[in-house]
């Protein structure tokens, strides 16, 4: 049997994947969402941004629902009678922004740590496991609030601090499996063909951690965007006129009984959105996985069958 049998091209790789998603379907769901909130942080804040800094005082706190004003309208007005999707569209950037500011820089050097501290000796690992020890001895909220109080709340900071707190996840995991996967039989060969330790590292070794990587990643940026709405909850995240989901839901806290809808809006799209993420991850967890990967296969290949 050629490499060529064993391993597929990438179009028929992705055709596989897609079918497999089109057979999960709370997943494709999750997926389709997903993309549209990317879609709208990236190109909504260029359409929507005047829209939503323009006051309009004789139309505050104005309900949702209210078809006569427009489709703007269609969530309601803040207190300063702006409207609530324009300024939920606009405020996505930000939120996406810190959010995979944060699990992008996490990851990136978790990763590398754990890499390192998997394959190189005793005493490195023990080293950088150390300074994992020190991250995570302090709570991840108390670490931010203490930083972004001394620093000054800012999206660079935001995204510095959680950075920070989450480099022990991937650090530990990738650690956990470098020392499961150097003792496999492809790597000794690789070592016996003279292969470098960074070839092997990131050769061999980093194509088989990723996928659990990318699972955690996923679940990873859920997390992010609750610990910035908490953060921005409690008036040390970002700072007005800039908007995320986690300052409006601050800002409509002292209208929860009269204007439920100020908090409720932003509050779902939290929802939303980490719900959509936890689905996608289960999902990756099993696609990514040869061992598992067969239930999904075998999904879509019913599907396929049936008239």
């Amino acid at each position: 049997m050629t490499q060529i049998d064993v391993i597929p091209d990438e179009p028929k790789a992705l055709i596989r994947f897609a079918r497999m998603l089109w057979a999960d379907k709370f997943a494709l769901a999750a997926a389709l969402f997903l993309c549209l909130i990317f879609v709208l942080a990236l190109i909504g804040p260029w359409l929507l941004d005047a829209a939503a800094q323009k006051q309009n005082l004789r139309g505050r706190n104005a309900p949702p629902f209210d078809w006569e004003r427009g489709w703007i309208w269609i969530l309601g007005a803040d207190a300063l009678g702006r409207p609530l999707l324009a300024r939920i569209v606009v405020a996505s950037q930000n939120t996406m922004t810190v959010a995979a500011g944060a699990v992008l820089g996490s990851a990136v050097i978790g990763t590398v740590l754990g890499l390192v501290a998997g394959y190189a000796g005793k005493r490195t690992g023990l080293v950088i496991m150390r300074l994992a020890d020190v991250i995570m001895s302090f709570p991840s909220l108390l670490l931010a609030v203490v930083v972004l109080y001394i620093l000054g709340p800012s999206v660079l900071n935001l995204v510095v601090v959680l950075a920070i707190t989450r480099i022990p996840v991937y650090l530990r995991t990738t650690r956990a499996e470098v020392m499961e996967i150097r003792e496999r039989m492809f790597v000794q060969a690789a070592k016996v063909m003279g292969a470098s330790s960074p070839r092997i590292i990131f050769r061999h070794i980093l194509p088989v951690v990723l996928p659990t990587l990318m699972t955690i990643a996923t679940l990873d940026f859920a997390f992010v965007m609750l610990a910035e709405s908490a953060l921005s909850f409690l008036g040390i995240g970002i700072q007005p006129p800039e908007i995320t989901w986690g300052l409006m839901i601050a800002q409509g806290r002292q209208y929860l009984t009269t204007a439920w809808w100020l908090s409720f809006w932003p509050g779902l799209a939290i929802i939303l959105t980490t719900l959509s993420l936890n689905l996608l991850s289960s999902w990756m967890r099993i696609a990514l996985d040869p061992t598992q990967r067969w239930r999904l296969e075998m999904r879509a290949s019913k599907n396929e069958v049936k008239p």
